[in-house]
């Protein structure tokens, strides 16, 4: 049962479409297992640049089913305009598989999303204002849609009425605004239905079915690590699991079927929105991080935020994830910095820590404590084995994999589907 699961190590942003795509070609399915289109992965292909946003990035590979799975909170005109757009590009999304538990992110939701964020004014979490974190609570609330809900209107319109009797009352007399009618929100959903129809699933059924066919499966998260709603930068995080134990429960398999969970790392650090960030850089390094790696994000579009890289988090990620691998991206982008510094621990009120801290308060006032590592001159764009790379690039990587906890069996060293050094089979 060669089942994995790929997520990312740092804030998101960390490369996961390319790693995903890269796997691609050797899985049979790839399930995405949390998030909804507050996530974004650019896929390269030879001269073509796709941004996904709710898709899985399996899509783009031909031989691979993709899979939204239960985990997911689903934006049913993001879903039919992705699909359409990469129909007109001339991608095969036929074999996409939906979810029927999948919950429906509904006007109302991006709607409360977005007054609650304005409301919130300096205290904002800087959300993608899509409505996700609303979605998930109606899920938690038990007033949730799913996508099954879509083919029975009178369970529909039960579910809407009861979700809007809250939300109107907040809406009416807390924010001013308008009452959200019921049978529009209705009306707007049924006519989702037919186009979702043929990609409605039971895929718990079917991703199940294909372990025990000894099918390998492609467990995808979105967001990373550090945003994951339990184990992340809490509360500046995003509204689900993105952490290895999310792929269980988001895609309805048990633990004792993964066999292997590969960490997605950047060879510095970014994210995008507000909380502590200890490396994070506001000077012309910065600047240049961000635009030779061209940091902006793919669903927001907003510049991300641009640090060192942070060995204490890639730790963290190992532990919370059981990281068996890395897969390191972006090292291109470190290429003419004479040193490259690497933080290696915090420090703490004048203590030096070098595990990720449990409270938020000491989070917020960590420093980076940085050793510097020789930087490297070269272009590395067209190395295709580890021995091609500049003995001070092999360096730093060499130093980040033992920082950090696990092999790195993969190093991106440009954006193409073709430029990556793979040191270790992930299959």
């Amino acid at each position: 049962m060669p089942a994995l699961v790929l997520l990312g190590a740092q804030w998101g942003d960390e490369g996961k479409g390319k790693a995903t795509d890269l796997l691609g070609g050797s899985v049979d399915y790839v399930v995405r297992y949390q998030g909804g289109n507050n996530a974004g992965h650019t896929v390269v292909v030879g001269d073509q640049k796709y941004a996904l946003h709710l898709l899985p990035s399996g899509i783009l590979s031909p031989g691979c089913t993709p899979v939204i799975g239960n985990g997911v909170v689903v934006d049913p005109s993001v879903l039919l305009s992705e699909l359409s757009g990469l129909n007109e590009r001339g991608v095969d999304t036929s074999k996409l598989l939906l979810s029927g538990n999948a919950h429906i992110i509904t006007p109302y939701n991006v709607t409360v999303d977005k007054v609650t964020e304005r409301f919130l004014g300096k205290r904002k979490i800087g959300t993608t204002g899509r409505g996700i974190g609303p979605t998930y609570a109606d899920k938690i609330n038990r007033v949730g849609i799913r996508v099954q809900d879509l083919y029975d209107e009178s369970i529909l319109t039960q579910k809407v009425e009861a979700a809007l009797d809250v939300k109107n009352q907040i809406l009416t007399k807390l924010y001013n605004r308008r009452a959200i009618a019921v049978d529009q929100v209705v009306e707007e959903l049924l006519g989702y239905a037919d186009k979702l129809a043929p990609y409605v699933a039971d895929t718990v059924l079917v991703i199940n079915q294909a372990l025990e066919e000894d099918k390998v499966v492609l467990f995808e998260g979105g967001q990373g690590t550090l945003l994951d709603i339990d184990h992340g930068t809490y509360p500046f995080v995003t509204s689900s699991n993105p952490t290895a134990g999310g792929a269980c429960t988001g895609a309805g398999v048990g633990p004792t079927k993964i066999s292997r969970v590969i960490g997605i790392l950047k060879a510095y650090t970014t994210r995008v929105g507000a909380g502590p960030f200890p490396t994070e850089l506001f000077d012309e390094d910065g600047e240049a991080l961000r635009r030779i790696g061209g940091e902006r994000g793919v669903t927001t579009g907003r510049d991300r935020r641009c640090g060192w890289f942070d060995a204490v988090i890639a730790r963290y990620a190992t532990r919370v994830n059981g990281l068996t691998d890395f897969f390191l991206t972006k090292l291109d982008v470190l290429t003419g910095w004479e040193q490259i510094p690497v933080c290696v621990a915090y420090e703490i009120d004048g203590k030096r820590v070098e595990e990720l801290p449990y409270s938020q308060t000491d989070f917020h006032h960590a420093k980076p404590v940085y050793e510097m590592l020789p930087g490297w001159n070269e272009d590395i764009s067209k190395a295709k084995s580890f021995a091609d790379l500049p003995k001070n690039a092999q360096s730093y990587v060499k130093a980040l994999e033992e920082m950090s906890g696990a092999p790195i069996s993969a190093i991106g060293v440009g954006p193409g589907r073709d430029e990556t050094i793979e040191i270790k089979s992930f299959l």
